[in-house]
């Protein structure tokens, strides 16, 4: 997140050379994927939303899609509502994006009924990860887990792997393939070779996240190189003068 979101953002710069933002993070502390840290790195979400309020971000986000989905069905809901009283009480109100209702808002923005994905985690939090997509009517026809327990190693997973692992799933019958269901998990730079090798829309945790801050700030949703939920196609084009200032990373 704190890579490919700035990555995003600068991309912009080709269709809109005079914005300009700011990239603010706070850290909850999590170094191995598991159920148990996966609840108490969530429960730190309040401080973080609190510290980068402090900074009058004008979006955050919330950005552990796995984190939000071990919590129980719905979850990102409770969570973004949440996280917006915290920062309403600090004095600077600011709209809150999680990556797991970014994912399922980018899906469904680009009427993806059917998919297919890819996700680093240990098989049983995939399994989480696929039953709450469906529970918000998305239906995952095949997936991957790759099985990375170690945060850190996550983040090293060689993305121009991507392709390849997408290419072996399921997914003729597939409305669109999540290419990374972790932010952790780098993907930008392969999201197009996919949608490429794949003929299909391809997305991203990070790339979905992306677009909901930049429709939260009343930007158009357009940034190159991104793939197609990022083409300009679903740019909804804003009314207001949102200031450039964004509050994200690993909060």
């Amino acid at each position: 997140m704190e890579t490919e979101v700035p990555a995003v953002l600068r991309a912009r710069q080709a269709v809109a050379p005079d914005e300009r933002f700011t990239f603010h993070s706070s850290r909850m502390r999590m170094t191995h994927v598991t159920p148990e840290q996966l609840k108490a790195m969530d429960a730190d979400s309040d401080r973080c939303a609190v510290e980068l309020s402090d900074a009058r971000v004008d979006v955050l986000g919330y950005a552990c899609l796995v984190a939000i989905m071990s919590m129980g069905l719905g979850y990102h809901r409770t969570s973004e509502r949440r996280l917006h009283l915290r920062t309403a009480e600090n004095g600077a109100p600011a709209p809150v994006v999680t990556s797991a209702g970014a994912l399922v808002h980018g899906l469904h923005t680009m009427g993806a009924r059917k998919i297919a994905l890819l996700a680093p985690y240990m098989r049983p939090l995939t399994r989480t990860v696929v039953d709450y997509l469906t529970h918000e009517g998305i239906e995952v026809i095949d997936y991957e887990a790759l099985e990375i327990p170690d945060n850190l190693d996550v983040a090293a997973h060689d993305p121009a792997r991507l392709p390849g692992l997408a290419r072996a799933l399921e997914y003729s019958d597939a409305d669109a393939v999540v290419l990374s269901a972790c932010v952790q998990m780098p993907s930008l730079g392969a999201i197009e070779e996919a949608e490429q090798l794949l003929g299909k829309p391809v997305v991203s945790a990070a790339v979905c996240t992306a677009h909901q801050m930049l429709r939260a700030l009343d930007l158009d949703a357009v940034a190159p190189g991104a793939g197609h939920l990022l083409s300009g196609a679903y740019a909804r084009s804003g009314t207001g003068s949102a200031a450039h200032r964004m509050g994200g990373g690993t909060v």
